[in-house]
């Protein structure tokens, strides 16, 4: 198969989720109030009520709630800039970070961060999901992995719409199933209320600042859920004046608000797990935080036993197919994205969904739930490094000192290779982060870890564009096209150009002039997508000397667009 025989290939089998490309406007048809829902949708994950009852179990119900609590502040200031890029431009995370930091394939390192993180918490779920097959009807745990991991399989194939069509129908059911019985435990039980905000856990009760940083810091490893919100919402409409309200709304509560409600979820969990070792069991220890357990003993003290399993088997089996379709899907998009990105060649989607869950499954067999609590604090100081560079490059180098290019550009021939800001900055904190993990600076540093991750990052991010000046963000000033690249009301153009090397139409966003001309001279129009598997630069211009751009270039490319009909 030939170069344009394989990008035609890749256009048509990306058209339902267009991996590693920009989404463009003739795809989102859905309302931003639709779009929201969708999203939301994702977080009906139980590993949340899990991870806030091991904190709970482990430093009591004060320190675990004060490390969701300062985790989730955390989570939402660095998810704000990231999620509102998604929204607002209609990109993945992998294309933003291109822009943010890591060049073009820089930023295939941080979707291998995420793509691990698909994998990691697909496991956790699934091993939850076979915990109420095992405990409902005696399948053995092993084959309980098997069709937790199968059964999402003919969902995820389908992509965005069959997503969104499975997230819109199954939310109603699963907030009655998980919400219902816990307030009328919480009304008519006071006593339960009483022994959960006095629970002092394995510890003395007392509150401490490394027991809540330590709670926190296995909470910060959920933090990658941000991209799987970013998945659903770069299919935003775009912004305008009559939609905003709605718009802001739908970004706020969707992007970096999926956090309020995966914290409340944290402490329902301190909750439940306190109830089950107050109310039922003493000795049930560190059992007491799976969720299967939880639910069952909630649902067994205001209805018949003959109807509690049967309950918690469809809220535990709601749950875990709405999550883990969401991570079957995501992780495909980022494993297809670097691997076509890497090889130049896209043997589609499908094949990384079978990819991914292999993984995943072999993690369940090796008992990683048993584990949860130690591998997400160890993976939370490499997550944090990641996600709080890019924030920083946004918030920091974008729009307060102006040296990354404000417009997140994605496009290979627009983009260096690689870019140090982003690359020495996650590397330095995921290193200083993982030695003070180890005790390598002492057992007082040993909790804070994370914390080390987060500050790091933050200083090393604005320090190394300072010290690059910023000219390794881009290799050209302009892409050759004359028309805008954004709209009156900033947001991405609609208009359509035809692709030389693919015969289709791409929207300008997602357009670059080609290198090479017409049969009379003209300028032609080429892909992003069809640059990205082309193993040559026979397309590509030739880098701009002017490309060590200065420190006002991002912002006034999106005021030159806006006002000038300037390509950006």
């Amino acid at each position: 198969m030939g170069r344009a025989d394989n990008a035609r290939a890749a256009a048509e089998d990306s058209l339902e989720d267009y991996a590693f490309r920009y989404v463009p406007r003739s795809f989102r048809r859905w309302s931003a109030g639709s779009i929201g829902v969708t999203a939301l949708g994702s977080i009906a994950f139980l590993a949340d009520f899990s991870i806030g009852a091991s904190g709970g179990i482990e430093h009591g119900t004060n320190n675990a709630v004060l490390g969701i609590l300062f985790a989730s502040i955390t989570i939402f200031i660095v998810g704000l800039p990231i999620a509102y890029y998604a929204a607002r431009y209609n990109l993945d995370l992998d294309l933003i970070a291109r822009g943010s930091g890591f060049g073009y394939y820089g930023s295939s390192i941080t979707t291998v961060i995420f793509a691990v993180f698909t994998c990691i918490f697909f496991a956790l779920e699934g091993a939850i999901m076979a915990q109420g097959l095992h405990i409902a009807i005696a399948i053995p745990l092993p084959i309980g992995y098997l069709v937790s991991t199968v059964v999402v399989i003919p969902i995820v194939i389908y992509g965005m719409r069959a997503l969104e069509r499975l997230q819109f129908w199954t939310t109603p059911l699963w907030l009655a199933l998980a919400l219902l019985p816990l307030l009328w435990v919480i009304v008519s039980d006071p006593d339960a209320v009483s022994a959960f905000v006095s629970f002092p856990g394995e510890s003395d009760g007392e509150v401490s600042f490394q027991a809540i940083v330590a709670t926190a810091a296995v909470c910060f490893a959920l933090t990658p859920q941000l991209a799987e919100q970013i998945d659903v919402l770069r299919a935003m409409p775009p912004r305008t004046r009559m939609n905003r309200r709605a718009w802001w709304g739908s970004l706020l509560f969707a992007g970096p608000g999926w956090v309020l409600f995966s914290g409340i979820k944290q402490v329902i969990g301190v909750f439940l797990a306190v109830y089950l070792i107050t109310r039922v069991d003493a000795e049930l220890g560190q059992q007491a935080a799976e969720p299967v357990r939880q639910f069952i003993a909630l649902y067994e003290s205001i209805m018949p036993e003959w109807l509690v399993i049967g309950l918690a088997l469809v809220l535990v089996v709601v749950a875990q197919v709405k999550i883990n379709v969401t991570n079957a899907y995501s992780g495909s998009l980022a494993w297809s994205n670097v691997y076509t990105r890497l090889t130049k060649t896209y043997p589609g989607r499908s094949v990384f969904i079978f990819f991914n869950l292999a993984i995943a499954l072999a993690l369940m067999w090796m008992d990683v739930f048993s584990l949860i609590s130690f591998v997400l604090s160890l993976y939370a100081n490499v997550v944090m490094a990641w996600l709080v560079t890019i924030a920083a490059d946004i918030a920091i180098n974008k729009h307060l000192l102006h040296i990354s290019p404000l417009f997140p550009e994605f496009r290979r021939g627009m983009l260096r290779d690689w870019n140090p800001v982003g690359l020495v900055s996650v590397g330095l904190a995921s290193l200083l982060s993982l030695s003070a993990f180890a005790g390598v600076f002492g057992e007082d540093l040993r909790p804070l870890s994370v914390l080390v991750a987060i500050g790091v990052a933050v200083i090393t991010t604005p320090l190394m564009a300072l010290l690059t000046r910023g000219r390794y963000y881009l290799r050209r000033q302009t892409d050759g096209i004359a028309s805008p690249i954004l709209d009156v009301d900033g947001n991405p153009s609609g208009e359509r150009l035809r692709c030389h090397v693919t015969g289709y139409t791409f929207e300008r966003p997602d357009m670059l002039a080609s290198a090479e001309r017409g049969t009379y001279g003209e300028t032609q129009y080429v892909s992003s997508l069809a640059l990205t598997l082309d193993d040559s630069d026979r397309y590509v211009l030739p880098a701009d000397p002017a490309s060590r751009q200065n420190s006002s270039r991002g912002r006034t490319a999106e005021r030159a667009d806006r006002q000038k009909g300037r390509g950006g």
